[in-house]
């Protein structure tokens, strides 16, 4: 079982949601606060930062590998340092945003992206940890979050068996045990037929962890399909209005979206229920709805059962239709009107 805070995470729970503000707070803080009041009202468990400069992540040159050269990118031609330094938050802004989560009794913790951040997320009291994807085979930095003690999310985007093993057992070495690893496709926005779900049981199977979906797509089908697969928790990046633009606006969700998230991820994980055949308990009353062999004309004692008299129709109080060829031909034993269920009584 896992637990963050006062939450606990796994099959036995509805799925738990993490709201991403990334960068979508586009340098206001105010905005960000309105991100996480929405974020609270639309059923989020968490709202998560990121927490990293543009210095602690790249370099500010504009060298081969340093200004993004794919042409289908969101970001292609942005110099990296560039963009890390519009979609960072502000370290003194992490204070006030998680005290306003506080307040709606919204987790609020952070991916951190070297040492420093760390030591600064510890200072501030995080619940928790978030490796990103293309963070899962910084081993030193994954040893240096799980020895906080705190449970530790590990994104798996573009991470094979052999790099997410490593990072487990890294993880574990440093003490962390408890471990969710998230399926996750590493584009932006990723389409559903990249992001491959049915990986799931088998992450789970192979790692022995709790495991969910950091999920890019746009929309909430594939996370809420996600769920029949065992995802207990779903990461969605999140934004007050798309119009707004902003870093990764394009392929979040809206307020209303994220509600509708909510509801649905619940509606999929309560529909899990378990392994059943038969009547349940809430049934019980339709079974009268079932056809059952009924006397369809007024007999008298002495008649004989026929096509003509005997019919399988609703409600479902006589014998079952399967019963039909066996009691063709037999006798009724006394006058029986119309409408009479037949039993074994009935005849001879």
């Amino acid at each position: 079982m896992i637990k963050i805070a006062d939450r606990e995470i796994g099959a036995h729970k509805r799925p738990y949601l993490i709201a991403e503000m990334s960068g979508n707070h586009n340098q206001s803080l105010d905005r960000a606060l309105e991100i996480v009041d929405a974020a609270a009202a639309s059923g989020a468990d968490a709202i998560k930062l990121q927490t990293y400069t543009a210095e602690t992540m790249t370099l500010n040159i504009r060298a081969p590998g340093f200004v993004i050269d794919d042409p289908k990118s969101l970001w292609a031609g942005r110099q990296l340092y560039n963009l890390y330094d519009e979609a960072h938050t502000p370290w003194d802004w992490h204070k006030p945003i998680m005290e306003r989560a506080a307040s709606h009794g919204l987790h609020c913790f952070s991916t951190p992206f070297d040492d420093t951040a760390v030591n600064f997320l510890e200072q501030l009291g995080v619940p928790a940890y978030k490796i990103a994807s293309f963070e899962c085979t910084d081993l030193p930095l994954i040893r240096k979050v799980a020895s906080t003690g705190k449970p530790l999310i590990i994104s798996t985007g573009m991470a094979n068996l052999t790099e997410i093993d490593e990072a487990v057992r890294a993880a574990r070495g440093a003490g962390c045990n408890q471990i969710i690893l998230l399926k996750c496709t590493s584009t932006y926005p990723a389409t559903p037929a990249n992001t491959n779900i049915r990986t799931i049981p088998t992450m789970r199977e192979a790692f022995g962890t709790e495991v969910g979906l950091s999920d890019h797509t746009m929309g909430c089908g594939v996370a809420v399909a996600s769920v029949a697969f065992g995802a207990c928790v779903i990461e969605k990046h999140f934004t007050m209005r798309r119009a707004d633009g902003g870093v990764d606006s394009s392929f979040s969700l809206e307020p209303g979206e994220f509600a509708a998230l909510r509801l649905e991820t619940e509606r999929a994980w309560q529909g899990l229920g378990q392994i059943n055949f038969g009547a349940l308990q809430a049934e019980e009353k339709s079974i009268q709805f079932r056809r059952s062999l009924y006397i369809v004309k007024d007999l008298k004692a002495g008649d004989i059962l026929t096509s003509d008299n005997v019919r399988a129709i609703r409600p479902g109080y006589g014998l079952p239709p399967k019963h039909l060829e066996q009691v063709l031909g037999c006798v009724v034993r006394a006058d029986t009107p119309i409408g009479t269920p037949v039993n074994w009584s009935l005849i001879k």
